[in-house]
Order: C-alpha cells, then sequence, then structure tokens
C-alpha cells in the first residue's frame, strides 16, 4: 500500500515496524556492508561441451540443481563447441586475462591442460574431508592422477563398448543375447550376416583412432614411450610397432571382405547403425542412452572383443573432468562456490541421475550402490556393460591411458592414418609409419616449448 493511503495509526505502526530496518540498512550502507538478501550471489562459469540430450542434462539439471540448492551461488553454464573448439578457447582466454572458473576437457587434452600453467589441481583446492575421493572408481581416479596429484574433477567418464542390432543377429541365424567376445568371433558372426544378407556390413567404428587405443589398452600395450607418458614426459608414439600394425591390418582384412564399413569419425557411424546399414557398432558408452532412444530395434551391449593370443589389459577411460582455471582476482567466495558445486556433482543421487541420462559411467561406489537398490542395472543392462568392462584386467600405465603433448593434433593424424589404410591408398604399415614420423615431431615440437614445466 503507497505510504501516503496509510491512515495516521497505521503511519505510526508502519514507522515503528520500518524504522529499524531502514536505520540497519543505512549504517550497512555506511559502513560498506550491504545486509545479506541484498547480496549478489556469487557467479562462477562453466564453460562445456555437452550438446543434444547432454545439454539438458548439464543446464537443467546438474546446474539447475545446484543453483537452487545453494541460492548464494550461481553456475552460469555455457556450450563452448565441441571438445577440442573447448580447449583452444579455454587457452585463448586464460592468455587473455579472463578464463571461465571451470572448463570441460576430454581425456586428450589432460597433458595441455597440466603444461598450461593456469590450472589449480583439484587436491589443492578441495579440502580434505570435503570430498570422499576414495568413493570414486579407481581406473576413473587413476586417470586423473598424474605425479600423486588429482588434477582434474572426474565428471562424464565414459569408455568404448560394442554395440550390436539383435534383430539382425536373430535374422542371421545368430543367437541375439551373444555378442561376439574375440575378433574371430566377430569375423564368423559377420560373414554371418553379410552373407545371409542381414545387413549389408558387419561393423562400424565412432572415434576410429580412438579404438586404436582401445586396442592398445585392451591388450596391455604401450600407445607411447615413458610408460605411455606416465613415468616421463613423452617423445615418440609406438602405435606404428608389430601390435599397432597387426590391428590395422585386420581392420583393412574386414574392409576389403564387406564386413567393415568405414562411417566416420566421432559419432557419424552411429547413423549406419541405426539405419541396420550395419550389425554392430563400436563406440563410446556414452551414446547408450542416445542409441536405445533412437534405435528402432532391440539393442544389445557388450564388451569390446579381444584379439586371441594377446596378454589381458583393459578398456581405457574416455570422457571428460572439470578443470578449475587460475583467474586474477578470485576471490575465497568463488573458490568456496567452486568446491561446492564439486561436492554437490558428487553426491551420489547426482552422480546417478547424470548416468541415467546419459550413459556415462557413475563415478562413485556410492552411486553404483544407489542405482542397484534402485534395480536401475536390472531394468537397463547397456548401462551396465561398460563399468563391468572397465573393472575388469590390470592397471598399468598401458591401461591407464596415454598422456601425449598436442594429443587432439596426433589423434586427427592418426584417424587420418587409418582411413588411409582402410581406403587402399597406403599400406597399414606404411600408413602408421608416416603418422608416427608426424606425431614424433609435434612431440618434439610440444616437449621443446613445455619440457621445462
Amino acid at each position: 500500500m503507497p505510504i501516503a493511503a496509510l491512515k495516521e495509526n497505521d503511519m505510526i505502526v508502519w514507522m515503528r515496524c520500518s524504522l529499524p530496518s531502514l536505520a540497519v540498512l543505512v549504517l550497512g550502507t555506511l559502513l560498506g556492508v550491504v545486509p545479506a538478501a541484498a547480496q549478489a550471489p556469487v557467479k562462477i562459469t562453466l564453460w562445456h561441451a555437452m550438446g543434444g540430450a547432454r545439454y539438458d542434462a548439464i543446464t537443467k539439471e546438474i546446474a539447475a540443481g545446484f543453483n537452487k540448492a545453494y541460492p548464494n551461488y550461481v553456475v552460469e553454464p555455457l556450450y563452448t563447441g565441441k571438445y577440442g573448439e573447448v580447449v583452444t578457447k579455454a587457452i585463448a582466454a586464460v592468455r587473455a586475462g579472463d578464463p571461465p572458473h571451470i572448463v570441460q576437457v576430454f581425456e586428450v587434452g589432460t597433458q595441455t591442460m597440466l603444461d598450461s600453467g593456469a590450472i589449480i589441481p583439484v587436491t589443492e583446492l578441495v579440502k580434505p574431508g570435503d570430498i570422499d575421493f576414495a568413493d570414486y572408481i579407481e581406473p576413473i581416479l587413476n586417470y586423473y592422477t598424474v605425479g600423486g596429484k588429482l588434477a582434474s574433477m572426474p565428471f562424464n567418464s565414459s569408455t568404448a563398448i560394442i554395440y550390436y542390432n539383435k534383430d539382425i543377429f536373430q535374422k542371421a541365424g545368430l543367437d541375439p543375447d551373444t555378442p561376439p567376445r574375440t575378433y574371430q568371433d566377430l569375423e564368423a558372426m559377420g560373414r554371418k550376416i553379410v552373407g545371409s544378407g542381414a545387413a549389408p556390413a558387419a561393423i562400424s567404428f565412432g572415434w576410429p583412432s580412438w579404438m586404436l587405443e582401445q586396442a592398445h589398452a585392451m591388450h596391455d600395450k604401450p600407445y607411447a614411450n615413458n610408460d605411455n607418458g606416465r613415468k616421463g614426459r613423452a617423445t615418440r608414439v609406438r602405435f606404428n610397432e608389430p601390435f599397432g600394425v597387426s590391428v590395422l591390418e585386420r581392420w583393412k582384412r574386414w574392409a576389403d571382405e564387406k564386413l567393415l564399413a568405414y562411417g566416420g569419425r566421432e559419432y557419424a557411424p552411429n547413423k549406419a547403425f541405426l539405419a541396420g546399414q550395419v550389425a554392430m557398432l563400436m563406440q563410446s558408452t556414452s551414446q547408450v542412452t542416445t542409441i536405445e532412444k533412437a534405435a528402432t530395434f532391440r539393442v544389445g551391449t557388450g564388451f569390446l572383443p579381444r584379439i586371441e593370443g594377446q596378454p589381458a589389459g583393459k578398456s581405457v577411460i574416455g570422457g571428460a573432468s572439470f578443470w578449475v582455471l587460475k583467474g586474477k582476482g578470485r576471490s575465497e567466495q568463488e573458490r568456496d562456490a567452486i568446491v561446492k558445486f564439486f561436492k554437490f556433482i558428487a553426491q551420489p543421487e547426482e552422480t546417478a541421475k547424470w548416468h541415467m541420462s546419459t550413459g556415462y559411467f557413475p563415478a562413485t561406489k556410492t552411486a553404483v550402490g544407489l542405482l542397484q537398490r534402485q534395480e536401475w542395472f536390472r531394468k537397463h543392462p547397456n548401462h551396465e556393460t561398460a563399468f563391468k568392462q572397465i573393472q575388469e584386467g590390470p592397471d598399468t600405465s598401458n591401461t591407464r591411458g596415454v598422456l601425449l603433448g598436442n594429443f587432439v593434433q596426433i589423434r586427427n593424424i592418426t584417424d587420418t592414418a587409418i582411413e588411409k589404410a582402410l581406403a587402399g591408398r597406403l599400406s597399414p604399415k606404411a600408413a602408421l609409419d608416416e603418422a608416427a614420423r608426424e606425431a614424433d615431431n609435434l612431440l618434439e615440437e610440444y616437449n621443446r616449448i613445455h619440457g621445462g614445466k
């Protein structure tokens, strides 16, 4: 009600109630102190690479949930492009002196971030006891632990699995509940599928260069020297040694026999799989939810097939993590907001919800227990496949994942080599030798710049 409309008695009551509050406000202003209710919330920015359904999961569920739970803090998520673009833009923002507080970086950007000089390791930011890192699944924690420090906050971790079309399997006379477990299985099933006309081709790969990395990890083989860059800085790659050449030779033979249909990089091969043009797809577990929703057929999943006669390793972590960037004038309140946000995403309910929405790993043991109590995996067995796979096998420098400078460019070089070999432009050995020379030159240049850090 306007003050002018108040009666005399009402005015007296209003003044008695309001003057103390008014005095506090005036006094607070004179002293430079604003009452808590009038303080603007502390804002932290988050650059990420989550598109599609994952965009909604990170913005409408995670960020919105945090902002509601902590009204004094605001996380502002901003889609900044694909993974490679996010890394490039984040480094440029650091150099310009205006970086985001948190940036989501895929696993191949780990060495770049470590060498940037612009990060605050998570273990230096989070106080002991604030987050129970011992609760995190070991392969996830191990990947991002370098030099005894957890460099970044685990978030959307994945690995590769094999997806298969159960309807095509059944049409070809195969058991729709039995995926291939070995390369020999895959070849035999593939010939039956193609020979019966159930599908034009047997298999395609997403992220081809990553699948070559996975093949090395699955068989405990080094991808680079110096213990995959974990004992010391990697100075040369090893994917052109006999094991890597034998893998690509096998893929080339599959292509020649029309078992393998090359579908492009990253998630491009999903289209052929969903269209029924290929019966099987090696792809990231992050696509489980997307593929299941889009498929018009029964989808099955299995472990990555192993190569006969080779030692047993295990699949390697993919996906991304959250890195904290230094910034001029960052306040203790901002650092506190970052820690609270990390604590929020570490909660079992949030970790489980992220997994259910996307297919990325439930990153903590407590979240796994919650999902088991809810019988989530029994109802959605395809979501459990990668989680089981990542825990089978030894923990070695080869299975923890390779750390390389200029890894983004090296992966592009390797993709090109695979494409040349499958197209018959170069032999598998010549293609990988050419790629190794280019990769080693990049490593030499990178290490010359960053070797002292």
